[in-house]
């Protein structure tokens, strides 16, 4: 699903100029031919390693069908034809659209007798003596309009015809990919039960994907809001088209399922749901995991045996993709290993605080995805591996989201702006920057969500993005000179747009900071005079610049694992071993030619080696490999890299090494800020008053505003409290956060500044 804002990109439209501070910058690049867009890389497979058995279904064929407008409507759409029709014709579409039936007449009933409904009405003393029926819908009276929640025919029409009007003030087009289409068709046709996840962007989401399936003739699902609605007649409206609420006294999921009835009610009407046939929707927060617990309880009627499967549709909101994954495969195969998580303490803080040079091999726990009160009683354990498992789907549905997602042409510009031409650039470099972009990103299967002339395009995203960028005509240049704004407004709007360009270079960035950290470790200990970097200050970088230094393998891949840790959740499926990743992301380097493999001779001693190279090497002496003898290594040990192209390179390597730096720095910030609060805080006032500190440490370096969203500064607390920096405290009034006693010492807070800051370039 492709969604386009303003009037999209064709080649027989006419762009205005663009106006900045009321200066027109009219364009001034020569025609180039359409170039974009030709080949569209097929996704929405089915995990390889999770799902083999679900790929060989082959849902998803290799098909063109191309795309389709949602919101152009004309009569050729409809059974009619004339003058009056074109002037109906949306009315006449919705009217014609399937709308299938959604029985409601029992499920109240079924819902009360459920025996996980009955169980904590009874542990509560709220069960009624003999089973009155009437005194079990007293007790569940603030879940009944949930329950009742319906499918109105005839107002799942008017709805329909009334969001196809608004889209369409708010949306030039919205792109629907139809090679994926026929494969929700069949999958419907088979009788698949099918959930559809999504990550949360906007109360939008909820009315996109409905209506999207609505216009193709698929069933509508049943859709999961989280949001707080308060108006009574919206409430009435929207429950009969198939959105469950949260309950009138919740504000938020989270105090909702402070109610214990909250969990077993939902859990039951979710099983009643799929019993009927019908579909489902649910949200998940790629930051908080908010959401998955509604996959949870999925999973939980699996495996008891109440529903018998599921098809999991991961969507991207700007492309849509066939069924992915099916979760009984997924849980039953043993593929996804859960056992081999570990506390993000126990695979770090030997790193940082003993500076030990091996990794723990494992990979990070993240129970706060799923906290104990989402899920049943028996599973309340933080380490259970039923629970785990819930958590590892949930890590996939992020992922596989947004790898989905279809990459926009604003999206290319704004990492292009932030992350390689922060002081600026002119526009003719930028078009042939866009072009090898989008070839990149083509290359790694990534689809784009935009076509049409490569000055078009650019045109078009400049357009959207003027509000944040300076943009300016200087006489004696023949194109104009774009600047992205050094304000907090325009930062934080330029790197929401960057984030799914990051998504998909996440190998290379990953791989790229450890280079980085090894060559400012080669800088900083002054061993190599053959790695100059005069000129160089900040983010400035001479093309005088010279990289001769060897880099081993192995302390090159540990430095890898050790910052894949530290991502936030969603960048690497949980199928995938970390140090599978780590290795990955140094191969990818290797691909994309920032890195050339040396192999050294076996008949060379490598002690040797390096004294006659005059260069520097790491090696590992408690690595698995490694024997007594240095000139006695295993092949492994013998591979080695050297950066390529030195005048060229560090451009490539800096760009990539962008992509994290503001995650990274946003934890140093955060480290640094610890010894300004008087501790302990509620969680909520603890978050607030980090947030403030990274804003006041940007204004101050008056740049660098991509570290101080909410979104860094939640990301960045949560990081520290698996790392056993801050420590959770249940009181009456909350959860309070803390800083442990291991680090109110300033030397270990130094310690970890140091780990993480190494990944910063310089």
């Amino acid at each position: 699903m492709v969604q386009e804002k303003n009037d999209g990109i064709n080649r027989n439209m006419v762009l205005p100029p663009i106006q900045q501070n009321g200066l027109a910058i009219k364009k001034k690049l020569k025609t180039v031919p359409p170039c974009l867009g030709k080949f569209r890389p097929i996704v929405g497979q089915c995990c390889h390693q999770c799902t083999p058995d679900s790929l060989r279904k082959k849902l998803g064929q290799n098909s063109s069908l191309g795309f389709h407008n949602l919101l152009s409507v004309n009569e050729t759409h409809t059974r009619y034809r004339g003058w009056l029709v074109r002037r109906v014709c949306c009315a006449l579409f919705v009217s014609g659209c399937k709308v299938y039936s959604s029985p409601v007449s029992n499920r109240l009933e079924r819902v009360c007798e459920s025996n996980r409904v009955k169980e904590v009405l009874k542990a509560e003393h709220k069960a009624p003596e003999g089973g009155d029926s009437q005194g079990q819908l007293n007790n569940l009276s603030p879940f009944l309009p949930l329950i009742n929640t319906c499918i109105s025919p005839g107002l799942l029409r008017f709805l329909s015809w009334v969001m196809l009007k608004m889209l369409s003030s708010m949306f030039g087009s919205i792109q629907v990919n139809l090679n994926h289409l026929p494969a929700l068709h069949r999958a419907s046709q088979e009788g698949s039960l099918l959930v559809y996840v999504h990550l949360r962007q906007s109360i939008v989401d909820c009315a996109l994907i409905p209506l999207v399936l609505f216009s193709h003739n698929l069933r509508v699902p049943y859709i999961v809001c989280p949001f707080h609605i308060t108006s009574s007649s919206i409430r009435s409206i929207l429950k009969k088209v198939g959105v469950v609420l949260l309950p009138t006294s919740a504000v938020t999921e989270q105090d909702a399922e402070m109610d214990s009835r909250y969990t077993p009610v939902m859990t039951s009407l979710v099983r009643e749901l799929l019993h009927e046939g019908q579909a489902i929707s649910v949200g998940v927060s790629a930051e908080s995991g908010r959401g998955g617990q509604w996959l949870a309880r999925i999973r939980q009627l699996i495996k008891e045996g109440s529903v018998p499967d599921v098809s999991l549709v991961p969507v991207g909101i700007s492309y849509d993709c066939v069924p992915k994954i099916i979760t009984q495969e997924m849980c039953e195969s043993g593929r996804c290993r859960v056992d081999e998580w570990l506390p993000l303490q126990d695979l770090l803080l030997p790193v940082i605080l003993n500076n030990r040079t091996d990794s723990v091999f494992g990979g990070r726990r993240m129970s706060w995805l799923l906290p104990s009160s989402h899920y049943a009683a028996e599973l309340k354990e933080p380490t259970h591996p039923e629970r785990d498992l819930s958590i590892a789907i949930i890590l996939h549905l992020i992922f596989s989201a947004a790898s989905c997602t279809a990459v926009m042409s604003t999206s290319l510009v704004s990492s292009l702006l932030l992350y390689r031409h922060r002081k600026g650039v002119c526009a003719s470099v930028l078009c042939r920057d866009v072009a090898w972009l989008t070839e990149e990103l083509l290359f790694r299967n990534k689809d784009v969500g935009f076509g049409g002339s490569l000055e078009e395009v650019v045109h078009y995203s400049l357009s959207l993005l003027a509000p944040h960028l300076i943009i300016a005509a200087v006489p004696s240049r023949k194109d104009p000179f774009i600047v992205p704004c050094r304000s907090l407004a325009a930062t934080l709007h330029l790197t929401l747009q960057a984030q799914i360009v990051t998504h998909t270079f996440i190998s290379e960035a990953v791989g790229a900071c450890a280079v980085s950290a090894m060559l400012c470790e080669v800088v900083g200990s002054g061993v190599s005079n053959r790695v100059r970097s005069d000129g160089v200050d900040g983010e400035q970088v001479n093309s005088d610049m010279e990289f001769d230094v060897v880099l081993c393998q192995s302390e090159l891949t540990e430095r890898a694992l050790q910052l894949c840790h530290l991502l936030p959740p969603g960048f690497m499926p949980p199928c995938q071993s970390s140090q599978s990743f780590a290795l990955d992301a140094v191969d990818s380097l290797v691909r994309c030619g920032i890195l050339i493999m040396e192999e050294i001779p076996r008949d060379v001693p490598i002690c040797d080696f390096w004294k006659k190279e005059g260069a520097l090497s790491w090696t590992t002496t408690d690595d698995p490999y490694h024997s007594d003898s240095d000139c006695d290594m295993e092949e492994q040990d013998l591979r080695s890299y050297k950066i390529s192209q030195p005048r060229q390179c560090p451009d490539m390597l800096f760009f990539l090494c962008s992509m994290l730096a503001g995650h990274l720095r946003a934890l140093c910030w955060t480290t640094t800020g610890l010894e300004l609060l008087h501790t302990p805080l509620p969680e909520a006032d603890f978050v607030a008053q980090i947030h403030s500190h990274l804003c006041d440490t940007a204004n101050k370096k008056k740049r660098h505003y991509e570290s101080c969203s909410e979104e860094a500064a939640r990301t960045a607390v949560r990081s520290l409290i698996d790392l056993g920096v801050l420590s959770e405290e249940c009181q009456k009034g909350g959860v309070f956060l803390g800083v442990s006693p291991l680090f109110q010492l300033s030397e270990n807070r130094q310690k970890l500044h140091r780990f993480i800051s190494q990944y910063l370039y310089n």
